[in-house]
């Protein structure tokens, strides 16, 4: 949030200081962006129309624009290894098994380019037309190999669902058919922007079928949900992770954190951690502390998480041949 907030600084130059002003934002909320955009679209409905009004409108499509630029930050050539890696571990599994789900608030492309680097099929809800169309149906769907005989066919292995709960910057919706569609280089793209409406356009569409599938999902019986990056900040999924824990005996959920627990402040000392501060975390540090071996609070980052993930499955015969072909054509 506040490497966004001094992007949008820097977009938006002298009037920044006077959006702050027109909108009273408090300096006790610091560099959030979130929360300057809140309070923007809060001012944008009281303003009387005339120039202060028109400022901080301005100041909301220059922050929008900005957050979709710096969310396009991934080239053919870029690595995601780390992101490989973690599908590698959590998407091999057997094909007697349910598909594994992965849910994610992230606008970028990098569980993407990872499935594509991995071989990998992602089962996302949109079509396999051009252009790509979005229908929830597709997520009832499944692959599955079919050899000579018509009565032979076995699911194929790495497949995986992919839930974007706040869009993608490859989503665009069409002002004609009013399908969305994929499309990797729209300026407007569909998401849903860093503010506290958040919850309300979480129940629209696309996004309400993905938030449709998250529900679903933690009520299954004999369901891991493991959590990574994301604070519980976010009132419309932390609630459902909740009440899901208090209503599913067979839920078990990891929570991996970097501020979990007291940690060292450069400047400040010793700080407390997330799970003393945010009241969802309190309530499963609560419920840890008093017996609940379902649940889990553990203080790792991404990087530090996914290296010690069990890895379940050995490689595939393809995955091996896939590896060698990649070294070959990286080595020239």
């Amino acid at each position: 949030m506040a490497d966004l907030w001094r992007e949008c600084k820097v977009n938006c130059g002298d009037r920044f200081d006077k959006v702050i002003a027109l909108t009273h934002f408090p300096a006790a909320k610091g560099e959030n962006i979130e929360a300057l955009l809140s309070h923007c679209k809060i001012a944008e409905e009281f303003l009387g129309d005339g120039d202060d009004k028109a400022l901080v409108t301005e100041f909301i499509a220059s922050a929008e624009k900005t957050v979709r630029d710096c969310v396009r930050f991934l080239d053919v050539e870029d690595e995601v290894g780390l992101h490989a890696d973690f599908l590698r571990r959590l998407v091999r599994r057997s094909t007697r098994k349910l598909r594994t789900k992965v849910f994610t608030t992230n606008y970028d492309l990098c569980f993407e380019y990872a499935a594509r680097k991995g071989r990998y099929v992602i089962v996302d809800g949109f079509s396999h037309t051009t252009p790509q169309v979005f229908d929830s149906l597709y997520f009832s769907y499944d692959i599955v190999k079919r050899e000579s005989s018509p009565d032979s066919h076995d699911f194929i292995p790495n497949v995986f669902h992919l839930y974007k709960l706040h869009g993608s910057v490859d989503w665009t919706k069409n002002k004609k058919s009013g399908e969305i569609e994929k499309d990797p280089t729209s300026e407007s793209p569909l998401l849903i922007y860093p503010r506290n409406t958040k919850y309300e356009l979480s129940f629209e569409q696309p996004y309400l079928e993905m938030m449709s599938a998250f529900q679903t999902a933690l009520r299954q019986p004999d369901t891991g949900l493991l959590v990574l990056g994301f604070g519980f900040n976010d009132n419309h999924l932390a609630e459902p992770i909740l009440s899901a824990i208090n209503s599913n005996l067979h839920l078990k959920v990891v929570v991996c954190d970097p501020g979990l627990g007291p940690w060292e402040h450069k400047d400040n000392g010793v700080q407390e951690g997330y799970d003393a501060k945010n009241s969802y975390l309190s309530k499963l540090r609560y419920l840890i502390e008093h017996g609940d071996a379902r649940l889990a609070l553990i203080s790792a980052t991404f990087e530090q998480a996914v290296p010690v993930m069990p890895d379940i499955a050995a490689e595939t015969d393809l995955e091996q041949h896939y590896e060698r072909i990649r070294l070959m054509r990286e080595a020239g």
